[in-house]
């Protein structure tokens, strides 16, 4: 993985739809848009949960 930020990680289906339809959307890292139910939506990573 790299950790320039280039690299975009894929999404298995869309959250709204569950469709497999997803394509890149927008220039920014983790835009995505869904075909099936035309919804566009971003994906981010938050961090490492510790547990104890």
């Amino acid at each position: 993985m790299s950790t320039s930020g280039s690299e975009r990680a894929v999404p298995y289906y869309c959250p709204f739809c569950a469709s497999e339809d997803l394509w890149p959307a927008g220039e920014k890292h983790g835009e995505w848009e869904c075909r099936a139910c035309t919804r566009a939506f971003g994906l981010r990573f938050v961090g490492l949960v510790t547990r104890s």
